[in-house]
């Protein structure tokens, strides 16, 4: 193997690899003496199969399958002896006229190899960094009020002789139609809706109240255009009702009874779940604070070249999804106040902020020896496959065949332990602020990125 350095330019590298026909010559006839040791051809006996016959019937196949390997081992030969670390996978540029000569074995092997290395740089000493931990004290009246909005969502319904009135349960049943024809999904025997809730189609509670138990009602609705079921969204519809029971709104006592009816033990372990949940969430938009302080402090501190190509699939990733969001929001660049171009300009932006940030993230991890655990990366699969229920074993399969897939849950744990040991290392001080204080800073981080 020759290896010719023919391009280097900052992070980029060429490299031209030239292997003699001879060298590939004698890797088929190894192959081939391998295949006749196994070879069960009928009119020849078990390992009697001359290697010409063996060579003319599987020759071609034989040396397109060793070219494959040659490349592969090769490029990653000349890049570890050149102790190189590309940023991605190497590109291979195989002239296509050259190819059937190569596969008859009377040409030599001869390819370029395109890459971008990784950018070598200091990490700064990222020990007593001054972050602010912006941390919201839970008050009791906080609990007090998720707890009353619990009861509201259990408010206990008592039956009524009267007419249905706005917050009132009907228990109902009813068929859909539409043209007259009763269409999928559109019945129940024992449906439940509290008038006035706004669960069902617009227009349709409203032509219940007044009814009483044992009315018969056809409601007459129109089917949103925006309807996720698209082949009823935007259709006029009917709805043969009939009123089975008209039942009152009563007052949900706030007591241990009530948290027993919840499957709890007392009052006071309701209040302390509660607690629990609160502090889980001001707790997350916590630490996105913290992080983004950590990230935007590395931030001012490098400013390395960045592989292109590295680059530009964090960039399509990006404004990929700028061209979704906008999309389903029906927006266009003159509605942000911009054009195409300077959007994908500040895109590009946050673009490089990535890469650059998750290079440094990167080379911080590998220097202090900080690994994704198998329990961990277990725990994160468990997690995905719940996602889809019903297709738990397609989804397993799919990332526990997949590298590319797999490193995609690997990474966000990566990146959230190196992040945690810098914190340990930080000079970190909590500030009390309240919720609107903390949403507001939260708010600002995400009007920013």
């Amino acid at each position: 193997m020759q290896v010719t350095e023919t391009l280097s330019e900052g992070l980029k590298r060429e490299l031209k690899i030239d292997i003699p026909a001879g060298d590939l010559a004698a890797k088929l006839d190894d192959y081939l003496a391998d295949m006749k040791s196994k070879a069960n051809i009928k009119g020849f006996r078990p390992g009697k199969v001359p290697v010409g016959h063996l060579k003319k019937m599987y020759g071609r196949q034989a040396m397109a399958e060793i070219l494959s390997n040659t490349i592969q081992e090769t490029t990653q030969k000349a890049v570890e002896e050149r102790s190189e670390r590309p940023a991605l996978t190497p590109e291979i540029d195989l002239p296509d006229e050259d190819a059937e000569k190569i596969l008859a074995g009377d040409a030599d092997l001869s390819f370029k190899m395109t890459y971008d290395v990784l950018p070598d740089f200091e990490i700064v000493d990222f020990k007593g960094l001054e972050i602010e931990r912006p941390v919201v004290e839970i008050a009791e009246a906080e609990v007090d009020e998720q707890v009353a909005e619990i009861a509201k969502n259990n408010t206990p319904f008592d039956e009524k002789d009267g007419a249905a009135d706005n917050g009132d349960r009907v228990t109902m049943s009813y068929l859909g139609k539409i043209d007259g024809e009763p269409f999928e999904g559109g019945a129940d025997e024992n449906g439940q809706l509290v008038l006035g809730s706004g669960q069902f189609i617009p227009g349709f509670e409203d032509q219940l109240i007044g009814t009483k138990a044992g009315d018969e009602k056809v409601v007459e609705v129109s089917f949103p255009e925006d309807y996720p079921a698209a082949h009823l969204a935007g259709k006029a519809a009917t709805f043969d009702v009939v009123v089975k029971e008209v039942a009152a709104p009563g007052e949900a006592t706030i007591d241990d009874e009530f948290a027993k009816g919840l499957g709890l033990e007392s009052l006071d372990k309701l209040k302390e779940i509660v607690r629990g949940q609160i502090e889980g969430q001001f707790g997350q938009m916590t630490r996105q604070r913290v992080k983004r302080q950590l990230l935007d402090k590395l931030d001012e501190h490098y400013t390395f070249e960045l592989p292109e190509k590295l680059l530009e699939s964090e960039f399509d990733v990006v404004w990929r999804q700028v061209e979704e969001d906008m999309k389903r929001n029906e927006k266009t660049f003159e509605d942000e106040d911009t054009t195409e171009e300077e959007a994908k300009a500040e895109y590009r932006k946050i673009a490089e902020r990535r890469v650059r940030l998750g290079l440094v993230l990167s080379e911080i991890g590998e220097k202090n020896n900080i690994q994704v655990t198998d329990e961990e990366l277990q725990r994160a699969l468990y997690d995905r496959v719940r996602q889809f229920p019903g297709q738990e074993q397609q989804v397993f399969e799919f990332y526990k065949n997949n590298q590319q897939a797999l490193a995609s849950l690997r990474a966000p744990i990566y990146e959230e332990k190196v992040v945690d040991y810098m914190l340990e290392l930080a000079n970190v001080t909590d500030k009390t602020v309240t919720k609107e204080e903390l949403e507001k800073l939260v708010a600002e981080d995400d009007d920013e990125a």
